[in-house]
This record gives structure tokens, C-alpha cells and sequence, in this order.
């Protein structure tokens, strides 16, 4: 565990407390996807989810663990309630994992403690103890986390910690659940906790923060200097209400300040040894998968990974970075993946060229995905005159986006005009095979192409998000749209992209009511043949 003290490790919960964003719900497929990235990026654990909450969540746990968690891979985490069930669904879906992690936690401070478990502190530490114990009867690598620590006794924690490393906690996390505390009221809690838990040499100092002040990696790196070894981290912060520390956020804080925070890891101010195993070329591609899947755009001046983070309008600052870029910029934008916009393929590029740069760029394509990705290729190539990489990775994006086809556009057509009637006319091809033409009249070409797919479709819905990005400059630009659907208490997003965007917005649409549709069809069958409980089982 020594080697472990001398580095960062970043425990990436975007899978399960990312997830918790509202109406970031990711479907499996989604959900594979990102953890296949995580794992380029070189994250050291990933929360792949809470098993027990869904049969959902349990089946991506199990996927992720299968595909993802080799020997070489991530350590794959599943997050546990203090309590038998929880625990055992968590062992289960992690089992096909080289190396499994059950993250387990329950509340101690007193507000928790007495209005949401209504529980004394002596049961608490009891329970700790021995969910711990049963957590450690499964696997080897177990996570204790005493929720809303931020808010707690101080010398309470302090017992209940002791306690849950004696049981066998190999990682102990300390949350600040609520976004409560301030950096140096963290930092002290971090200390206190290393200078009285006897036995916490015993175990990694985690830390888990949200941002409700704004505050989230400021506590952390404050965690850091005290002792804090693991950071548990999102990417582009999402999570909960505000949101968690932002991954990217932190990694390149401890990147472009290593002298800085060198001698808190015992090393020389000058040491370039860096501070954590990502992988830093990853953040941006990372940073605008996680994006597309969730339907959550990142904002302009968002930090690293914003698209005006590397962006310069004054012009004092544009003649500074044109004679010497470290005038105003404190980091290389290619240290994230933020390479020049270079044409790399054309019209007369063949699959084999494709293919390959496709692989450069760290895409795994399946047969089917890789021939349909090159099918869009040509297509958008046809009306380019120049390919970047920044469109290949949108390309692809949207083709592992794809849900299964169900309903699939046909056509769509549009006449619109200052002094006309938005009309859409689409033909849709059915799940039986049927060829269905409609036309509507909206507000815009948009809400009229939508309003006839509607008519087509015929499940009710409600259009809750729409956005449109340009991923490159140009008139030629290839547009991503996203947008999320409501039925019911349920939220489905659909993602798409092309140079056109009225037609961009017709496939997005198209591809969240098949999201909506398939749910609607799997929760028909698993009604008509009741199953058990997935966490019993």
C-alpha cells in the first residue's frame, strides 16, 4: 500500500454519482461505452454503479465488470448500502472482475442519524463493523464510506472509522455529501482524522465532495496536502444537484502544479514524476463522450475542457500567446487532446485508412459499427472538402450512440420561410417493416419535423431539452444535436450529427423514441413474466 501513498489514485463514480444528475440516465450500452474510455484514460477504479438499485444498474455493473475489468484494467467498484442484500448483489455483479471493489457506507452524523435512520450512534458503529466484515467475506478490496462526514462529529468518526478498518476496510472515504465545508475546514478534518484513527496507516484516505458552494476541488486538493490519497471525481463534474469535483479539473491542477504540491508526497520541488496515472490526453475526448451520452453539454468557460478554455478574444492576450503562449496560457491545450484541426482523410479515403485512424484515435469499433461509421464518413465527405479528426470522433460517437433500430427514418423533407408555414414531411420505416409517410405544420422546422414523426410514431411524449453544437468553424460544420424526451417519470436522450441540422434533428429524435419505445417493450415483457428480484437471486 506504500507505493499507493506516493501517487494520486482517481476513483471515477461519472457511472454512478454522475449518473445521478437529472436526466443523465444512461442505458447500459451508454453506460459500457464510458467505462471503455474511463479505462483509456487510465483511471485507477471505476464506480461502475449501485447494483441493488435496479436490475438496470446490476446488469451494467456485470457487463462493465466483464469487459472492462481485466487484470490490467481498472479496479471495478459497485456501491453498497450497509446492509446484507446490498452487499451481496454488489459481489455478484462484480465477480467477473480481476480485481472487485464493494464500496459500502452508512450515515454518522447526528442530522442523518436522527431523522433518516433513526438509528443511536452505538448501532451505527455496530453496523459499520460488521458490513465491513461481511463486504470483506466477498471480496478482498473494500470501501468504507461514513456519509455526511463533513457534518460529523469529529471524535464519532474517528471510532467508527477505527472500527470499519479493523474489520477490514482497505479504503476509507470521507464525504462531504452536502457541499458543506470549506477548504481549510476539510483539510483540518483530513488531518484530524490521520492523527487520531490509530490505525489508519492501515488504510487509503479517500475523498468524496460536491459542489453546492463551489468549493468541491478546492477542498480536495486542500485534502491532498493533509493527507488524502484517492479522490473520488466525475467527469465535467457532473453528479448531484451541483455536482462532484470535476475529474479533469483535478488531475491538471496536480499536473501543472506538481512543484507545488511535490513535497506533500515527499518528493523534490522539481520532480516531474506526475502526481497521477491518467492518461491526460484523453481528458477532451472523455470530457465531450461523456456529454453526448448524458445530454449535458459542457458550459463555454467551463474549466480545461470548456470550449473557450483555450480561447482568446482581447486582443493584448491574442498578441501575448502569438509571441509566447505561456504569456496566457498556463497549459498546452494538446496535453488534453485538444489537437490542431488538420484535414486527415477525404472523399477518396478508403475503409483501411479509415479504419486505422479510427484506431489512432482510440475507437474499438465493432464490424457492424465500423461499416456504418464509414457509410456517414462518405456521406459527410461528399459534402466537406475537409475531414478533421474533431469530425471523425463525432461520427463515430453517434454511430455507438445508436440504440436498437426500431423505428428508422426514411426521409424528411422541409419548407420553411420568413413568409411560410414550417412543414415537414418524413416517412418512417416501422417495427414491422411498414413504410408510414405524414406531414406536419410547427412553430419552426424542428417542431414540425417532430411534430410529424409524432404523428407517426404515435407514443406520447414530452420534449423536455434540445441543443445544437457545431463541432468544427465553418459553414460546412458538422452539427451534434441532443435532446431528451420525458415519458412519465423517465427521461431518454437521443444524440445525432450532421452537416445538415434539421435532418441531424430528425435522427436525434428517432433515436430517443427508440429508446422510449424499447423500455416501453421490455417493461411490457418483464411484466408479463414476473422475474426475481435480480439482488435476491
Amino acid at each position: 500500500m506504500t507505493e499507493l501513498r506516493d501517487r494520486i489514485i482517481i476513483f471515477d463514480t461519472t457511472l454512478r454519482d454522475g449518473e445521478q444528475s437529472p436526466g443523465a440516465s444512461l442505458n447500459v450500452d451508454e453506460k459500457l461505452t464510458i467505462a471503455r474510455q474511463l479505462a483509456r484514460l487510465n483511471v485507477d477504479v471505476i464506480e461502475a454503479g449501485f447494483p441493488y438499485a435496479s436490475p438496470g444498474d446490476f446488469e451494467a455493473v456485470q457487463k462493465i465488470a466483464q469487459t472492462v475489468g481485466e487484470e490490467s484494467g481498472p479496479i471495478i467498484c459497485g456501491l453498497a448500502r450497509a446492509n446484507r442484500k446490498d452487499i451481496e448483489a454488489a459481489a455478484k455483479a462484480l465477480k467477473p472482475a480481476a480485481k472487485g471493489r464493494i464500496h459500502t457506507f452508512i450515515a454518522t452524523s447526528d442530522i442523518h442519524l436522527k431523522h433518516k435512520l433513526k438509528k443511536t450512534r452505538q448501532e451505527v458503529l455496530a453496523i459499520a463493523e460488521e458490513m465491513v466484515a461481511y463486504a470483506k467475506s466477498f471480496v478482498e478490496d473494500v470501501e468504507f464510506s461514513p456519509e455526511d462526514a463533513g457534518r460529523s462529529d469529529p471524535e464519532f468518526l474517528y471510532q467508527v472509522l477505527e472500527r470499519a478498518i479493523a474489520a477490514g476496510a482497505s479504503t476509507i472515504n470521507i464525504p462531504d455529501t452536502v457541499g458543506y465545508t470549506t477548504p481549510s475546514e476539510f483539510g483540518a478534518l483530513i488531518r484530524g482524522i490521520k492523527e487520531n484513527v490509530p490505525n489508519i496507516d492501515k488504510a487509503i484516505i479517500s475523498v468524496h465532495g460536491h459542489n453546492d458552494l463551489g468549493l468541491a476541488v478546492a477542498n480536495f486538493l486542500e485534502a491532498v496536502k493533509n493527507g488524502a490519497r484517492q479522490l473520488e471525481c466525475t467527469i465535467n463534474g457532473i453528479g448531484e444537484r451541483a455536482g462532484n469535483a470535476a475529474l479533469e479539473e483535478l488531475v491538471m491542477a496536480l499536473h501543472v502544479r506538481r512543484q507545488y504540491f511535490n513535497s506533500f508526497f515527499g518528493r523534490p520541488a522539481e520532480s516531474e514524476e506526475p502526481l497521477t496515472q491518467i492518461d491526460t490526453r484523453q481528458i477532451y475526448k472523455t470530457s465531450r463522450l461523456v456529454s453526448n451520452l448524458t445530454g449535458m453539454f459542457v458550459q463555454p468557460n467551463k474549466a480545461i475542457v470548456g470550449t473557450n478554455a483555450f480561447a482568446h478574444e482581447s486582443g493584448i492576450h491574442q498578441d501575448g500567446v502569438l509571441k509566447h503562449k505561456q504569456t496566457y496560457e498556463i497549459m498546452d491545450a494538446q496535453s488534453i487532446g485538444l489537437t490542431d484541426n488538420q484535414i486527415i482523410l477525404g472523399k477518396l479515403s478508403g475503409r483501411h485508412a479509415f479504419a486505422n485512424r479510427l484506431k489512432e484515435l482510440g475507437f474499438e469499433l465493432s464490424e457492424t459499427e465500423l461499416n456504418n461509421a464509414f457509410l456517414t464518413f462518405k456521406a459527410v465527405a461528399d459534402k466537406k472538402k475537409e475531414v478533421t479528426d474533431w469530425d471523425l470522433e463525432s461520427i463515430v460517437n453517434a454511430e455507438i450512440q445508436q440504440p436498437p433500430e426500431i423505428f428508422r427514418l426514411e426521409l424528411v423533407q422541409v419548407s420553411c420561410g420568413d413568409r411560410a408555414r414550417p412543414t415537414a414531411t418524413v416517412t418512417l420505416r416501422t417495427p414491422t417493416g411498414e413504410e408510414l409517410t405524414d406531414a406536419a405544420i410547427g412553430t419552426g422546422p424542428v417542431d414540425a419535423v417532430y411534430k410529424a414523426i409524432n404523428r407517426v410514431v404515435n407514443v406520447p411524449n414530452q420534449l423536455i431539452e434540445f441543443s445544437v453544437q457545431s463541432v468544427t468553424a465553418g459553414i460546412d460544420a458538422i452539427g451534434e444535436v441532443t435532446i431528451r424526451l420525458r415519458y412519465g417519470d423517465r427521461i431518454f436522450s437521443g444524440h445525432a450529427a450532421n452537416t445538415d441540422i434539421i435532418v441531424a434533428s430528425a435522427h436525434a429524435y428517432i433515436n430517443a423514441l427508440n429508446r422510449l419505445y424499447g423500455a416501453l417493450h421490455k417493461q411490457k415483457s418483464q411484466s408479463e413474466t414476473p422475474a426475481t428480484p435480480v439482488a435476491q437471486s
